[in-house]
């Protein structure tokens, strides 16, 4: 990596007990102690929570230090830090990366103002298994998906200039496979072939890695046996040789000392030196001496100065040594109008309406009955949010304000996760004096985010009961959803004509669920995860390979199952597929699902092309995939058009279908617009994992172009590559 005057300067002026004190972020000091530390030569801290204190510590290091550098200041900055966003996987869910890229902003405005310039976000583990409770945190299933966000949080982040005023250090995690660790369980081992490594796990890196991000997070996790923290051959071979990374390489909380427990280390020197060796440039843990003094006596000196050098060129692109201090008199401590307004439009646009008989918009309904816990709790923040984010309102506080003349009954019935069901029949008896009943359920905030895997994934407690016994009064009812990771639906899904999906959806996020029940703003997400029948099914996922006997029906326990394979071919061809016996085939709702208030006609889709050559897609060539879409209601709506590459005849078993572009656009009634995607090398081609070094590579041979508003609604086009 090229090395400026400054930082080549200040390398020949440190002693190795300096410069290690530059590779060591520790978290959660208390002020006097992180003082100390600093003049010790810490290199990181966590942020003290206000501009002045920030600011104080840095006076400590500019000031107070021999060679005066600055300290980088970290945070968990993941959806928002004072005015909270939807939590990522709703924002995933909006299909709207322009909007994500604002929400990044915004946080990174409040952050830096207090002093706060490195966060560790975005998230960009692709994540198929929802019993991991981080699938919050990311962007759900999808590679393109999570790479199109992970791209769109990075530039929200970093914004066009790391040393502006509004810009913080992204940091990519968790590198790499963490999303799918065995059982769904958190710090798990992962066990990935080198072809899905390429193709599913590392590409969003690779993309945030192209976008700029500044920094990448060491996983907690084992890939084929080696831990990430230890892993040469990724950290160093791949994010750093092969994709020219100059970023910083950080590790993840006592991953190092975590090298222990792993079972590869003998101590904390050997943790320390196989971790460096392996491309660590940060360790992150609460004893910055017992790592340093490790450290001494085993790291290689030109590794060293490379990890050292990289930390500088970060605080240098920040401007931290030309301005280190925060302005203490603009520090963003409360959220601003705008600010709240950014957010409530993003919980609205990230939810999903799973299914609709017409019940929604409420319209003029004059008694609305609100059951469920979640009709009188401010627990929408999500996880990952910090104590000193703004808190939100309750759904009754919010729909009361809203509609002052509508009669709006509150009796929530049950709690999110007790077993006492005794406050049913006053919700029952409600309902029946009702003209409407909104059931606000879902999975609190505490049950999803990091160490919050779950083994079922049903509603907690007794909400499910309250859902059946409401369903039971024959009265026309909404249930809302508010949650961190797909759930099981399947035991009350049928009675439910009507469901939206509202995630948790931060500081405004009661505001935002009443704007969707009223019809102010169309609820157009689409799913970002599969959401399974069963946990049985996990991991349930679009873009799967088929099998050689794939099935066509799915399975049912029955006295004709018991005795498949006795009455003939037909009973045998359809025992010998793929599939569970007590169990439809798919998912309840796939990847992409979702619709809105306004409808929405597709003329037939033309491709400007129907054949290219490879030599034409080498040299950039793309062809164009157009449709024209009509709003066909009395109302303005968001359609989501989304467009899906099946490779029908590949060397190696290609998914049935791979997303390869999106675009969600707001449609007034009776307009007609035209959406057109460029289809080029990067949406047909795939990693060759025979080659050495790997290869994208795009064969030739008949790809099918599949686009609609969702997976079961698309229209296909033929494109032949010769």
């Amino acid at each position: 990596m090229n090395r400026s005057a400054r930082v080549q300067k200040l390398l020949a002026e440190m002693p190795p007990a300096e410069k290690l004190g530059q590779l060591q972020i520790v978290f959660r000091p208390r002020h006097d102690d992180a003082a100390e530390l600093i003049r010790e030569g810490l290199g990181s801290i966590f942020w003290p929570r206000s501009a002045a204190a920030t600011n104080a510590l840095q006076r400590v290091a500019v000031e107070e230090t021999r060679l005066g550098i600055p300290v980088l200041v970290g945070l968990d900055v993941i959806h928002g830090q004072r005015t909270i966003a939807p939590v990522p996987l709703a924002q995933a869910a909006s299909f709207d990366p322009s909007l994500v890229e604002e929400l990044a902003a915004l946080a990174a405005a409040e952050a830096r103002s207090g002093g706060v310039t490195w966060t560790f976000s975005p998230m960009v583990d692709v994540a198929r298994d929802p019993r991991w409770g981080r699938v919050v945190e990311g962007f759900g299933e999808d590679v393109h998906l999570t790479s199109v966000m992970g791209r769109a949080m990075v530039r929200g982040y970093q914004g066009d200039d790391l040393a502006g005023r509004h810009a913080i250090a992204a940091t990519a995690k968790h590198f790499v496979a963490y999303g799918q660790p065995e059982g769904g369980r958190d710090y798990n081992a992962v066990d990935v072939s080198e072809h899905r490594l390429r193709n599913i796990y590392l590409e969003p890196f690779r993309a945030v890695v192209d976008e700029g991000a500044a920094a990448v997070m060491a996983s907690f996790n084992t890939v084929a046996g080696v831990p990430m923290h230890a892993n040469r051959r990724l950290m160093t071979g791949v994010l750093k040789d092969e994709w020219g990374f100059p970023g910083v390489v950080v590790g993840d909380a006592e991953g190092v000392r975590n090298l222990l427990p792993h079972g590869i280390a003998e101590d904390l020197t050997d943790a320390a030196s196989q971790a460096f060796r392996a491309g660590l440039d940060v360790e992150m843990g609460g004893a910055p001496s017992e790592v340093a003094d490790a450290l001494l006596s085993a790291i290689d000196p030109a590794r060293l100065d490379d990890a050292v050098a990289r930390v500088l060129a970060l605080k240098e692109s920040l401007g931290l040594f030309d301005s280190p201090y925060a302005s203490e008199t603009d520090e963003l401590t409360a959220p601003t109008d705008a600010g709240r307004a950014l957010v409530r439009r993003a919980a609205a646009r990230s939810s999903v309406l799973l299914k609709n008989d017409g019940t929604l918009p409420l319209g003029a309904r004059a008694r609305v009955l609100l059951t469920g816990p979640y009709a009188d709790s401010t627990d929408h923040l999500g996880a990952w949010t910090q104590s000193f984010g703004a808190d939100a309102e309750t759904i009754a506080g919010a729909f009361v304000a809203r509609r002052p003349d509508v009669e709006v009954r509150v009796v929530p019935g049950v709690d999110f996760l007790g077993e006492d069901a005794s406050g049913i029949p006053a919700a029952v008896a409600a309902a029946r004096a009702s003209d409407v009943v909104v059931v606000l359920v879902g999975e609190p905030s505490a049950l999803s985010g990091e160490a919050a895997s779950r083994s079922d994934l049903r509603l907690p407690g007794r909400q499910e009961q309250l859902i059946r016994e409401i369903a039971g009064t024959g009265i026309p009812f909404v249930v809302v959803l508010e949650t961190g990771r797909p759930l099981v639906v399947s035991d009350w899904i049928d009675l439910a004509e009507t469901v939206v999906v509202a995630w948790h959806g931060g500081t405004e996020a009661a505001a935002a669920i009443v704007d969707v029940l009223l019809g102010d703003v169309d609820p157009a997400g689409r799913l970002p995860m599969s959401w399974p029948r069963s946990v049985g099914q996990i991991p349930i996922h679009y873009a799967h390979e088929n099998t050689g006997r794939p099935a066509t029906t799915g399975g049912s326990l029955s006295a004709e199952t018991a005795d498949i394979g006795l009455h003939g071919p037909a009973n045998v061809a359809d025992k010998y597929t793929s599939k569970y016996l007590d169990l439809e085939l798919g998912p309840e709702f796939p990847f992409g699902h979702g619709s809105g208030y306004a409808t929405f006609a597709h003329a037939p889709a033309t491709l400007s092309a129907s054949s290219i050559s490879g030599a034409e897609l080498d040299g950039g060539a793309t062809l164009s995939l157009s449709l024209e879409v009509a709003n066909t209601s009395a109302r303005t709506g968001d359609e989501v058009v989304q467009v899906y590459v099946e490779d029908v005849v590949a060397s190696v078993a290609p998914p049935v279908r791979r997303l390869v572009a999106f675009e969600r656009r707001t449609i007034e009634p009776g307009r007609t617009t035209q959406f057109e995607f460029e289809i080029g090398r990067d949406q047909l081609g795939f990693w060759a994992v025979d080659a050495a070094p790997p290869a994208f590579v795009v064969e030739p041979g008949l790809f099918r172009l599949h686009l609609g508003a969702t997976l079961a609604s698309t229209q296909a086009v033929d494109l032949r590559v010769v």
